[in-house]
């Protein structure tokens, strides 16, 4: 293969990677209360997917496709810690191996670890999976912001489907001068400057950006976490009637279900203990839900307006600084994992 050839493949596959998802991160897949004792078949990352749980509660994924014939195991039944496929009857434990083939005595499929399995957790209310960018690559860490991890925040978990390229919704998160149009009727995003100078400024974990001249107004700043995990946090403040806890907070994920659909998550989060606790839950259930549903949904229709090539023909300014940072990030990293996959398979052929 000439250098040019080689070239072109590794944008090709570099390309295929950022536009379904970087790998060797953790993502949320599903909310805890989707997957109960039925196997629940998904498309995550453009892979199909089995969820189910055993006798103790533990959530199992494998690549859904009985190694036989090809059928979808998610079809199947849940036998604990195995799942048997609808159309034969082949057994495939969590692990990926194939438990028992009950049609056949002695089969050598029996035994051959043959379909892939994905390490899980349940954390915040919502089933994480790590998707590898070659096998065998051993998990990250998951660590998740402390809004979701510690006792002082109260917290609800907001899951929605967009049809459109889940590098558009981490655009929209990255670009804070939205909240004054898109959402100017907003009770929480109406006031503030329609105009402001950004900065990116660095955290240990990613990058924050900002306002320079406005905080605690609007939709001033965001911040992107790399942390096994790609997260993005914000803060929208609150005036008093709406609650004890200040700010009322966000952290979300992006995850790609295939190039040109996303599951957006959100956690709507607030600083609140004891009595206020309950307040700021009675509070949003029975009154704000409604209103950040409605935000969420201008965004949704927004992006979903897009044409698919918008990227293509952009002008961008100074308030996109911080997206276009963020996407050099996720280009660099699909690039490198594109690599990594080639000379992989390049030894392996060798």
């Amino acid at each position: 293969m000439g250098t040019n050839d080689a070239d072109a493949l590794a944008r090709a596959e570099a390309e295929r990677i950022l536009n379904t998802g970087l790998r060797n991160l953790w993502y949320p897949v599903a909310p805890g209360w989707q997957v109960g004792s039925a196997p629940v078949g998904i498309t995550r990352l453009g892979e199909k997917i089995v969820l189910w749980r055993d006798g103790q509660g533990q959530v199992h994924a494998l690549e859904d496709r009985c190694p036989h014939r090809g059928a979808r195991l998610s079809l199947g039944w849940n036998l604990g810690d195995r799942v048997a496929c609808w159309y034969h009857g082949i057994e495939v434990a969590g692990s990926g191996t194939v438990a028992r083939v009950p049609a056949s005595a002695n089969c050598p499929l029996e035994g051959r670890s043959c379909v892939k399995s994905y390490p899980v957790q349940e954390r915040a209310g919502a089933i994480f999976l790590w998707f590898a960018n070659q096998p065998g690559t051993p998990p990250a860490e998951l660590a998740l912001p402390e809004e979701l991890c510690s006792d002082e925040h109260s917290h609800f978990l907001c899951m929605s489907n967009w049809k459109t390229n889940y590098r558009y919704a981490i655009d929209n998160v990255m670009d804070p001068m939205h909240g004054a149009y898109l959402h100017a009727s907003s009770h929480s995003m109406a006031e503030g400057d329609k105009s402001a100078e950004m900065r990116v400024r660095k955290t240990p974990t990613g990058l924050i950006f900002e306002k320079t001249g406005q905080q605690g107004v609007n939709f001033d700043w965001v911040e992107l976490g790399d942390t096994g995990c790609l997260w993005l946090r914000l803060s929208i403040p609150y005036q008093k009637r709406y609650g004890p806890g200040g700010s009322f907070g966000i952290v979300g994920f992006a995850t790609p279900v295939d190039e040109h659909h996303t599951q957006v998550y959100f956690w709507r989060t607030r600083k609140v203990q004891g009595w206020q606790r309950n307040v700021w839950r009675f509070l949003y259930r029975n009154r704000l839900e409604g209103l950040h549903w409605a935000v969420l949904e201008q965004d949704q229709f927004v992006l979903e307006s897009l044409p698919e090539d918008a990227r293509n023909r952009e002008f961008l300014y100074e308030h996109d600084v911080g997206l276009a940072r963020v996407r050099r990030m996720l280009e660099k990293r699909a690039a490198e994992q594109a690599q990594a996959r080639i000379a992989a398979a390049a030894a392996t052929a060798g």
